[in-house]
């Protein structure tokens, strides 16, 4: 079943960039994120079923691997007398760090636990679980891609129209673009 996450690839190509430019230290633990209250358990717990229910880890499932990659790279692009070490220290890294990635999914519970009451998420957990939730699960994705791909092609369209706009008034001055 494909889900929202699914077709939004660029954020997970976002988080995997944010995720970069964190400190490299695999032996620190997550600190809080700024500005959030701490949620109570039973609101961590309905927040994940939403997020597992909508594929969310699909998002941020690569995470870890990649930002080894990414990291190994842009080291190799200065010192590339090392590649074969990095190469093997990639894997090392990538083994050490594993798992990882499952902090996203503790910060995204910790986000929806912020954005909606306790309350709300158990009564959007009953939602998602009924026909027209399941319902939504499915089609949602579906959906989204198609206003995505409708808003391309008027934005398209409509920049031809701006164009000839801009020639027309340009035309009036006597000048030709």
């Amino acid at each position: 079943m494909k889900s929202v996450f699914g077709i939004l690839p660029a954020a997970g190509l976002a988080v995997g960039l944010a995720l970069a430019s964190l400190p490299a230290n695999g032996q620190q633990p997550q600190a809080p994120i700024p500005g959030l209250k701490p949620a109570t358990p039973a609101c961590v717990a309905a927040a994940k079923e939403i997020l597992q229910m909508k594929h969310a880890g699909a998002m941020y499932a690569n995470a870890v691997p990649n930002i080894v990659h990414q990291t190994k790279d842009q080291i190799l692009s200065t010192n590339l007398n090392y590649q074969k070490d990095l190469n093997e220290v990639e894997v090392i890294v990538a083994k050490k760090l594993a798992g990882r990635e499952q902090e996203i999914g503790e910060g995204m519970a910790q986000i929806y636990c912020n954005m909606f009451t306790e309350q709300e998420l158990k009564d959007l957990v009953v939602f998602y679980k009924s026909p027209l939730g399941q319902k939504l699960l499915t089609a949602e994705p579906q959906a989204i891609q198609t206003s995505m791909n409708y808003m391309t092609n008027w934005a398209q369209n409509f920049a031809t129209i701006v164009n000839g706009e801009f020639r027309a008034e340009m035309r009036k001055r006597g000048k030709q673009i």
